[in-house]
């Protein structure tokens, strides 16, 4: 009887705890969940892993244990993949996602970072917990180095990001040496929710939520038995299947917005394209798009961007294109939540791209990609975009050539002829570039925003091979008497950026456009190099996924000769909001032969030591010393800041431990 009163003092403590912190606990789990969820899928699986934790945090503090840190330590233990149960919850007809835009960017900032490294985060800068106790907490949620995550969390420079502004990479957004940060308590939480219905012409049937649900499972299973007519012939989709799955299907549900919609809404991205083309009231195209999508037939090609999903529509898709962008070839664009979708037909022959579009915005949402064919692509534009032009990213004082946009809002582009051959990792044939400085041309798309939207905004858009080109932004450095501190990626049309996209521009050719939506050029450090050998720049490229994971190198180059590559990172924060503090290291050979080992840091670096087969120190954000001879070991080189942490030279792993 006492057992089992003290396995009740156990819950209902635990239970007190869940209910009093519910927001805090919810946050947790929603930043320590993998990166490459949705935001709705998220959302719902952290609501789970903070209400399954009960009894589990339950019986360790019946056993003597801490009971906030038993309930941190099961909500941990759930959302880094454990004990996670095979099915998302369920929420028929509605898409929801948190209030807080911040959240989400922070999401993205830790996407490189392990789940119990996110979760040390979350402890220790936002729940305000001290080392010792995050790792206690990570140590019952069955971390194997609970230590060594906390110190990764620690040094990834990663900051609460609230009450942030747009994405890394958008008009006024922050990226790289970011301005000042918001303090803890002004952070939101995912308890604070928007949510949109996804499917008000279905739920007009009266179909039961469950009936819904069967129609979903039926659907990814291949709706039992799906038939499709051939792109030319005349009868649509015989259906199988629910009711429910049939209205998914059906062309006639299919969500149209406003051809004006886009001018009075406060949310400007794909959500607001009207559908366009001269094959949007093509019932048998529709049709043959939606069934290809649910059932793809044999012989089907299917692209899938990495990290999207090609599960079939759980709801009626929007419609944001049907037509025929060039003779024989019939393109079908839909929008799906976070998908894009492209359906094409073209000599009896089909094929399905799915791209994924979290959290796009007015410049990652400007363009999708009908066709390619050689060396020219057919794109259809967003209704905001006002006039459209081609310019060679290698020859930034040549202006960019205006190009027509038709009134379907599709643009044609003919890239130069080294450029054509180039096999690229989409389902079309050509495009994508071949770069500058050696590269060979590398042409860009330079667009300007509606007056309505935002005045005086233009950008620049690069063909990676994948279904949406990739937003190209720079944030210059800090220094300079007439230079502003650097704040955030600025778009990349003024005269300095393109000068330095033009020496930076081969970097393009390591993109995958299929998974990153915008590139970023940091020059954070000019230094004066030995031997007074003239002034050099440090950059920092980033190709940022949308994940919100990103690819980094890091380059010096001096006033005359070849560039260097100092380092490269793959999946880090590094270089992004959430990684703005950055030392970097080499060791370069200057004209007379000897070796310097150089070193320069972010903004906020104070001081640089150099310890191992090297010892040095000194203040400020670049260091310049003679190179231990060789065949020494390579020096250590850590930064201190203005706060007083301690981080390393970006390496290979992508660096970073205090």
């Amino acid at each position: 009887m006492g057992q089992r009163q003290g396995s009740g003092a156990g819950l209902r403590q635990a239970e007190a705890i869940i209910v009093e912190r519910y927001p805090q606990l919810l946050r947790l789990a929603y930043l320590v969940l993998p990166p490459d969820l949705d935001r709705h899928t998220r959302l719902l699986r952290a609501h789970r892993a903070v209400q399954h934790s009960l009894r589990a945090a339950g019986r360790r503090a019946r056993q003597g244990g801490d009971p906030p840190t038993a309930v941190r330590a099961e909500v941990v233990r759930r959302a880094a993949g454990r004990r996670r149960g095979p099915f998302p919850p369920w929420v028929w007809g509605l898409r929801m996602w948190p209030t807080s835009e911040g959240l989400d960017e922070a999401a993205r900032g830790l996407a490189g970072l392990s789940p119990y490294a996110r979760a040390a985060h979350v402890l220790c800068r936002y729940d305000g917990l001290d080392e010792a106790t995050a790792a206690e907490v990570l140590a019952q949620a069955g971390a194997g180095d609970p230590g060594g995550e906390v110190r990764a969390a620690l040094a990834s420079g990663a900051e609460p990001g609230a009450a942030a502004g747009p994405e890394e990479g958008a008009p006024g957004g922050t990226g790289a040496d970011a301005g000042p940060r918001p303090d803890r308590e002004t952070i939101l939480h995912p308890a604070d929710v928007h949510t949109r219905p996804t499917d008000l012409l279905l739920r007009r049937t009266r179909t039961r939520a469950a009936w819904g649900i069967a129609a979903v499972l039926l659907l990814a299973a291949g709706l039992t038995r799906a038939t499709v007519a051939g792109p030319d012939s005349g009868p649509p989709v015989a259906y199988a299947g629910a009711p429910a799955a049939r209205a998914v299907l059906d062309p006639a549900r299919l969500v149209r917005v406003p051809a004006q919609a886009w001018a009075d809404t406060g949310r400007v991205d794909f959500t607001a394209w009207p559908a366009r083309g001269p094959r949007t009231g093509d019932r048998p195209l529709l049709a043959r798009a939606l069934g290809t999508w649910a059932a793809p037939p044999s012989g089907t090609a299917v692209t899938v961007a990495p990290s999207a999903s090609a599960e079939p529509p759980g709801h009626p898709p929007q419609l944001l294109f049907a037509g025929d962008p060039r003779p024989g070839i019939a393109v079908v664009v839909f929008l799906d939540a976070d998908r894009v979708v492209r359906y094409t037909e073209q000599g009896g022959r089909r094929s399905l791209d799915i791209a994924r579009t979290d959290d796009a915005n007015v410049t990652t949402a400007a363009a999708v990609t009908l066709t390619r064919d050689g060396g020219t692509a057919r794109r259809l534009l967003a209704p905001w975009i006002a006039t459209a032009g081609v310019r060679d990213l290698a020859a930034p004082a040549t202006a960019a050539r205006p190009l027509p946009i038709g009134p379907d809002g599709t643009v044609t582009t003919e890239f130069p002829r080294e450029d054509a051959g180039r096999q690229v990792p989409d389902s079309d044939a050509g495009g994508g570039g071949a770069g500058s400085g050696g590269c060979g041309p590398r042409p860009v798309l330079e667009v300007a925003s509606s007056p309505r939207i935002v005045e005086k905004h233009a950008f620049l858009l690069a063909d990676r091979g994948g279904l949406l080109p990739v937003h190209l932004t720079y944030t210059p450095p800090a220094e300079g008497a007439d230079a502003p501190p650097a704040r955030q990626p600025r778009e990349a049309t003024g005269p300095a950026a393109l000068a330095r996209w033009a020496q930076e521009a081969c970097a393009l050719d390591a993109v995958d456009g299929r998974a990153v939506r915008a590139v970023n050029l940091w020059d954070f450090a000019v230094t004066e190099l030995p031997e007074t050998s003239g002034r050099a720049v440090w950059s920092c490229t980033r190709a940022t996924h949308w994940t919100g994971q990103g690819d980094v190198r890091i380059r010096l180059r001096p006033p005359t000769g070849d560039a260097l590559t100092v380092a490269r990172a793959g999946s880090t924060a590094a270089c992004g909001r959430f990684g703005q503090h950055l030392l970097a290291a080499t060791v370069w050979r200057a004209p007379s032969g000897r070796a310097y080992q150089l070193a320069a840091g972010s903004r906020e670096v104070a001081e640089i030591n150099a310890t191992g087969s090297l010892h040095s120190r000194t203040t400020g954000r670049s260091l310049a010393v003679p190179a231990p001879p060789a065949p020494a070991p390579p020096a250590a080189l850590t930064a201190t800041l203005r706060s007083g942490a301690v981080i390393t030279a970006l390496d290979s792993r992508g660096g970073g431990r205090d």
